[in-house]
Parts: C-alpha cells; sequence; structure tokens
C-alpha cells in the first residue's frame, strides 16, 4: 500500500514522505490515527504543502539545533502534580505536560512529538528525557516531577 505521511512516524518517515507498506499497517493503524493518507495523483498535489507546513515547524539547520539544545541543557524544568503518599503518581506525565513546562520555565518552544519519553514517568523524582530537535542533534532535559 503506498501512502503519504501527514506526521512523523518514528522509523517510517517525516511529514510529506511517500512510504510502502504493509495493507494491514496502513489501513488498520496509520491512516486511522491520522499519520497518513493514501497516494492518488491528487494527493501527491498536497506533498508540497505537506512539505511547507513542516520546514516552518522544524528547526532550519544543524547550527540552529545545537543552541537550542545547549539552552534546553541548561534548563531546569519542574513539574508540581498529583501524587500519593508513597510518590506514585495518580496517572503519568505525558510529552504535551513536558513540552508546557519547558515554555513556562522561560525554555525555547519544543514540539511534544519531538519529545521522547523512555520509560512512562508515573513516580515523584528526576527523569531524564530526551529532545530530538535535529536528525543529528539532540537534548537531554532533566524534569523534576515533584508532589503538587
Amino acid at each position: 500500500m503506498k501512502l503519504i505521511l501527514t506526521n512523523e512516524v518514528s522509523g517510517l518517515g517525516t511529514p510529506g514522505d511517500v512510504v510502502e507498506v504493509k495493507d494491514g499497517y496502513g489501513r488498520n493503524y496509520l491512516i486511522p490515527r491520522g499519520y497518513a493518507m493514501r497516494w492518488t495523483r491528487g494527493a501527491e498535489k498536497q506533498i508540497e504543502t505537506i512539505r511547507k507546513a513542516r520546514d516552518a515547524r522544524e528547526i532550519r539547520d544543524l547550527g540552529t539545533a545545537k543552541e537550542v539544545a545547549g539552552q534546553l541543557g541548561a534548563l531546569r524544568v519542574r513539574l508540581a502534580t498529583r501524587a500519593g503518599e508513597s510518590g506514585r503518581l495518580f496517572g503519568s506525565i505525558t510529552t504535551g505536560d513536558i513540552a508546557d513546562a519547558v515554555k513556562a520555565a522561560g525554555g525555547p518552544i519544543v514540539d511534544r512529538r519531538r519529545i521522547e519519553i523512555v520509560n512512562p514517568i508515573k513516580s515523584v523524582g528526576s527523569h531524564k528525557v530526551t529532545v530530538k530537535l535535529h536528525p543529528e542533534v539532540s537534548a537531554a532535559i532533566d524534569v523534576e516531577v515533584v508532589a503538587g
């Protein structure tokens, strides 16, 4: 099945890429979630607008990505959330929560889709989170979760 990606899919591609995937993966996962649309001649004309939108969101070059990585590395991010007496959270911290906390801490605006959480954050304490700014540059952020 030939598809045009509308969102970044890890291991598959970025918005505007034309990819070939198995029928079930495309029909049952990518298309219903809005990550891709079927490839047609008419849809191929939309690729350029998808790529323009991606370029507007994306960090332009390697130098800018390294500069933003430096800003993120020096940033101290604190998240106050509800937790039980044992330090276990009611729910978990999402990438959207982290993006909002970075912005509130005075850091650069980070797209939540670029934030990677290896293990779900479900407890109070300090946690490492990675932000993929550029294909060659990623920044590590220390997120301190406190009961509040």
